[in-house]
């Protein structure tokens, strides 16, 4: 059963999730799932660190704890899942996509707050563009739970983005220029050759890598 990617996330992403990454990712389910929990269980972190770093700001502050408690309800689902299929929960190292992203955030204000909103938003757009690459190749209970994410994911998105220009008093114009700098890199790490397997992992490395951005379901 095909899964329909929010416009709004089609829109914002350069480049979509491609056929050897689907094929990886459903012949290596437990990792994906440890991967995934561990995804979750960072989401919360990183929004507990927004509220510790801006406790400041009410109004973001308000919206970080809300989102960090629906994180970590997703890493018990997750848990679950990996409990039912007799998985034990591991750490995982972090991906080279949370990495490069991580270190292109730049170390000042008002510059931090600005590319931490917009890479926050990026992730979950790509949470929410791989769920619904997913759901549709996976076992039913997978992919019951993978297309309910979709909504939240989606809501994610917006909130980090709408905070970005809420509480970054930068300009529509350099803030939408340095959003085309991380979409870009973004974009690259999700489409080049990558030696890992994660959930947000680019090409796997034995993969052929097709000339420009070619990717499931793009126009």
């Amino acid at each position: 059963m095909a899964v329909i990617l929010p416009k709004p996330i089609d829109a914002f992403l350069e480049t979509r999730t491609t056929d050897a990454w689907i094929d990886e990712a459903c012949s290596r389910l437990p990792e994906l799932l440890h991967d995934h929990a561990n995804c979750e269980l960072k989401a919360a972190s990183t929004a507990l660190s927004f509220i510790y770093r801006y406790p400041d700001r009410a109004k973001l502050a308000h919206r970080m704890s809300r989102l960090a408690r629906e994180e970590l309800r997703h890493f018990e689902q997750v848990r679950k899942i990996l409990a039912e299929r007799e998985i034990p929960f591991e750490h995982v190292t972090a991906s080279r996509y949370a990495g490069k992203l991580r270190d292109a955030i730049r170390a000042d204000e008002p510059d931090r707050l600005l590319d931490l909103l917009l890479v926050g938003a990026l992730i979950e757009a790509r949470s929410c563009e791989r769920f619904a690459a997913l759901a549709p190749h996976l076992p039913a209970d997978l992919e019951k739970f993978y297309s309910g994410l979709l909504a939240s994911e989606a809501r994610h998105f917006e909130h980090y983005l709408a905070f970005a220009r809420e509480e970054c008093e930068v300009g529509d114009a350099r803030l939408d220029a340095r959003l085309n700098e991380l979409r870009s890199l973004e974009a690259d790490l999700i489409s080049s050759p990558d030696s890992q397997f994660r959930f947000h992992s680019g090409v796997p490395q034995s993969a052929p890598v097709a000339d420009g951005l070619e990717a499931v379901g793009a126009d």
